[in-house]
């Protein structure tokens, strides 16, 4: 699974699914991608891959600790169709 945010694809460390959504690691320029869509409103965010393909997310939770960064995103709305 990877994220997406605006045209840009992001790998993060580790990610973990539960029902509705996914608890994302995140390090570097993938988290400051994730803060900046969030906080600045620059790209929308998206999963690519597993149950929430092409579902829009919402960041819910951001925790910190030590060199990591758990993101929790959450389901925002139906599956997008590609034309």
């Amino acid at each position: 699974m990877h994220i997406i945010i605006g045209t840009d694809r992001i790998t993060p460390e580790a990610i973990h699914p539960f029902a509705g959504g996914v608890i994302a690691t995140l390090r570097g320029e993938a988290l400051k991608a994730v803060l900046d869509a969030t906080f600045r409103g620059k790209g929308s965010i998206e999963m690519s891959g597993g149950d929430l393909d092409r579902r829009p997310m919402s960041v819910t939770a951001i925790e910190m600790a030590g060199q990591d960064t758990t993101v929790t995103l959450v389901c925002a709305g139906p599956r997008r169709d590609l034309h």
